[in-house]
């Protein structure tokens, strides 16, 4: 593939006009990928990367069908949501018959934060409440309303940066949460900590619009809220006149195998007032939507407000929706998530068992996290330890990320095309350079090593790194 620029010119032009507040990944050693196929990256040397990132490329990079169903469209109309159009209904119908029945109203946008933006301002219309409740350590988009109630990202701008109307509510994390795998009942108790927050803001005269969560949060560490939580979260806040609003953009569309969204893990008791969706849903293609009850549209109606989206449901943005519904289903992408996710969480496992470094594997289906320790006891995070061997999977031609609160979590959400023996290949490579790192720094490649042992390594390890990347 004929390049228009070498490397070096496109990352100073980048440099040059692009915000310098837009990161790259791997920014010692930037990638420049110039094509992609399935589960597979290739740079501008027509190097391969297997791709254990991207889930936003859901049915696979690339893929033949939806980029059929895009160019025949494309053809023949594109144009807004006033005029009628078949594939808006037919996409609207096949959507929600994946939900449970009472989330029957769909409003399309154009990306995840338009999305969630969207669930706010119907949470906060049909009872006229303004208060939200989120999450520790969560994220639910970009735009200014959604950096307001994303811990993850306003924190950043320092201890007077949370407003008045956010509540932040514990991570429901059994690993290194407030409560954790020993507990009797975790779930009731952290969502106990909801019901505190929300009667502490009622004696203060406030009203809860909202509860919103990622269904399993994902730059917030992996985690898998305990079932039952979302039950009585749900309670508490339609209680106290509020929605309870399920993100769904990182995790939906079959990922977590057993179910086709996330929120269904905690059981069939439990539905959503509000879905959000976005990332897979154009596989690649700019898109998402907002899902909710009869009930909460006609309050959003009442308004007097016309909602109107450009682009939002555009027959080329649904020919595209429907396409990856299409193979999803074809191609059981649902049950290799299953199948392979189960042995990718096997063969972790028995990484843990056999490195001192790996604390905690947790994930579903396709969806998956491996934290990082120093310490197991102490459940210490190896951030240092997680870049760096995120760094070293890249030069063997693996691309994984880190992330997390202390962004020691490796994070598996690669596309629903992966396959067992690309599971094994990457656990293999983890388990060489796992193996490698613990003979450079002295630890003991065994569960019971001493605690003198895990402190030399603590210092040992820094300093490997520091000259690693001097």
């Amino acid at each position: 593939m004929e390049e228009r620029y070498s490397k070096a010119e496109t990352l100073a032009l980048r440099r040059k006009h692009i915000g310098p507040s837009c990161k790259v990944f791997f920014a010692k050693d930037p990638l420049k990928i110039v094509r992609a196929q399935g589960q597979y990256m290739f740079d501008e040397k027509g190097e391969k990367y297997l791709d254990c990132i991207n889930n936003v490329a859901h049915v696979g990079h690339s893929h033949p069908y939806v980029i059929k169903a895009a160019t025949k469209q494309m053809e023949l109309l594109n144009t807004n949501s006033r005029f009628l159009h078949d594939n808006l209904v037919q996409y609207a119908q096949r959507l929600t018959a994946t939900l449970p029945e009472k989330l029957s109203v769909c409003y399309f946008v154009n990306s995840g934060s338009e999305a969630n933006d969207l669930a706010l301002r119907l949470a906060r219309q049909y009872h006229g409440h303004q208060d939200v409740i989120t999450l520790e350590n969560a994220y639910h988009g970009h735009v200014t309303s959604l950096i307001d109630i994303s811990p993850y990202k306003f924190k950043e701008l320092g201890k007077d940066s949370k407003k008045e109307f956010v509540h932040v509510a514990p991570s429901p994390d059994i690993y290194r949460g407030k409560y954790r795998e020993d507990h009797p009942d975790p779930a009731s108790a952290y969502a106990e900590e909801v019901k505190k927050i929300i009667e502490e803001t009622q004696k203060n005269g406030r009203k809860i619009a909202a509860f919103i969560a990622e269904s399993m949060q994902s730059c917030g560490g992996q985690v898998i809220p305990p079932v039952g939580y979302f039950q009585k979260v749900a309670e508490y806040v339609r209680a106290a006149g509020g929605v309870f609003i399920a993100d769904e953009v990182q995790v939906g569309f079959g990922r977590v195998g057993k179910h086709f969204w996330a929120f269904q893990l905690q059981g069939e008791d439990f539905v959503p007032d509000i879905v959000t969706m976005g990332k897979p849903i154009g596989n690649g293609h700019p898109m998402s939507c907002v899902v909710t009850t009869r009930e909460i549209a006609e309050s959003f109606g009442a308004s007097g407000l016309e909602y109107f989206n450009t682009f939002g449901g555009n027959p080329v943005s649904c020919a595209i929706g429907l396409a990856v519904l299409e193979v999803i289903e074809k191609e059981d992408l649902q049950g290799n998530a299953t199948r392979v996710g189960n042995y990718l969480l096997e063969l972790l496992a028995e990484q843990k068992e056999k490195h001192p470094l790996v604390g905690d594997i947790r994930g579903v289906g396709l969806f998956v996290g491996v934290d990082l320790v120093k310490d197991q006891q102490k459940r210490t995070p190896a951030t240092a330890e997680a870049l760096h061997l995120i760094y070293k999977l890249k030069e063997h031609q693996i691309l994984l990320s880190a992330d997390g609160p202390h962004r020691n979590i490796l994070k598996f959400k690669p596309p629903m095309c992966f396959t067992m023996e690309d599971a094994k290949h990457v656990v293999e490579t983890i388990d060489a350079l796992l193996t490698e790192m613990e003979e450079a720094t002295g630890m003991k490649t065994e569960n019971n090593a001493s605690t003198n042992a895990q402190c030399k390594t603590k210092v040992c390890f820094e300093c490997f790194f520091e000259l690693l990347f001097r």
